[in-house]
């Protein structure tokens, strides 16, 4: 596919039609951004919230975007007070300037911890109460506004989910509160917008899109449209990475990335994640860790574990298990990230712990095999080394 290819659909630019027919609509391009005042003001919108963080607003992305909705004709306040692993306290300062400032609209703009703290604000502006209330699965019970998701970063694809993760500050979990009305209406996919990434930041979202690839075409909820999707993200993210890694400039590549990781987001919409994602979740709560590098560490372990019972569960994208786990760890070398959760600075003795830990963890339900506290002490343990 060509980077200076403009289609206005997933639909035109190749990509499973699922993905054409249901939220949200994909706006695709380089240089699309300039869009979103029109976009906006033609859904609905008057006076918008714009919520992004700090090193976006330093790559010169927020003024374009600002600019953009003042061309519209659009009022924009911005909230620039996200942070990586959004807590319900992001979430609060946010959803105050929302309510001083009485918005209609909302967009976010960044990587998947701009777009999730955005999805937090709008549940609480709307719906009232506290993010907890919405832990689970459609538990808001009023309209949310019109939502625009804008990704700086090839990773989490939260564009294309209804789901914010909101961490609890006192505890360190991640709540995962999904509804339908969460759902962006559009996301805008904008290659270049990823050129701004930093190196470290590339790799450990870029693992993480690969992660979600390769998950979601295991779970126990996987289904003929997650599947294809699941698929679609790998054979664009699987031959990418290596090359955005060590040429951030290769455009085919970057758009590769970008692209895919938005497959495989929406492949968690309808699949669900795994052990992987319930390993990692501890780690970054515990040991601080980035999820990325965290789910990348321990990704071949559990792909090895699911395995181990006889069958592949991941036969969509590999006709061998072990193979698959080689190849995600060649990749996991190539973004230049830990390999071992030693080499991490986890301590060994912490191991017990994120187990207990993990065991508790929802994605675990949906691994493809049963995975217990023990199972998950193993998995651990082989990562440990």
């Amino acid at each position: 596919m060509s980077p200076q290819a403009r289609p206005t659909s997933t639909a035109q630019d190749g990509l499973p039609e699922v993905l054409s027919n249901s939220r949200p609509q994909v706006v695709f391009g380089p240089g699309r951004l300039a869009e979103v005042g029109t976009l906006a003001k033609t859904a609905g919108a008057t006076r918008v919230l714009l919520v992004s963080d700090q090193g976006i607003v330093r790559a010169g992305h927020v003024d374009r975007a600002l600019a953009a909705l003042a061309q519209a004709g659009l009022d924009a306040v911005l909230f620039d007070g996200a942070e990586e692993n959004p807590s319900t306290e992001h979430v609060s300062a946010g959803v105050e300037l929302a309510r001083t400032s009485a918005i209609d609209f909302i967009i976010g703009l960044g990587g998947g911890s701009s777009m999730d703290c955005a999805k937090g604000i709008n549940f609480l502006y709307t719906n009232g109460g506290a993010m907890s209330d919405y832990w689970g699965i459609d538990k808001a019970a009023k309209p949310m506004l019109p939502f625009i998701a804008i990704p700086t970063t090839a990773g989490t694809g939260s564009e294309a989910q209804s789901f914010a993760l909101i961490r609890d500050p006192v505890t360190g979990r991640k709540m995962a509160c999904g509804d339908a009305k969460a759902m962006a209406q559009v996301a805008i996919l904008d290659p270049e917008l990823t050129l701004t990434q930093p190196p470290a930041v590339a790799a450990a979202a870029g693992i993480d899109a690969i992660a979600h690839a390769v998950e979601t075409a295991a779970t126990t909820k996987r289904n003929e449209a997650s599947r294809a999707l699941s698929r679609a993200a790998w054979l664009r993210l699987e031959p990418s990475y290596k090359t955005a890694m060590t040429n951030p400039g290769d455009d085919e590549a970057r758009t590769h990335m970008l692209v895919g990781a938005h497959l495989a987001g929406a492949a968690i919409e309808r699949s669900m994640l795994g052990a992987a994602h319930a390993c990692a979740n501890p780690l970054t709560m515990r040991c601080r860790m980035i999820h990325g590098v965290a789910v990348g560490v321990m990704l071949p372990h559990v792909v090895r574990f699911n395995a181990r019972a006889g069958a592949n569960p991941y036969s969509d994208l590999s006709d061998n298990a072990e193979t698959l786990a080689r190849r995600l760890e060649h990749l996991h070398r190539a973004g230049r990230l830990p390999r071992t959760l030693r080499d991490s600075g986890v301590a060994e003795a912490l191991l017990p712990d994120l187990a207990a830990l993990a065991a508790k963890e929802w994605t675990g339900t949906f691994n493809p095999r049963p995975v217990g506290e023990s199972d998950f002490l193993g998995i651990y343990q082989d990562a440990f080394v």
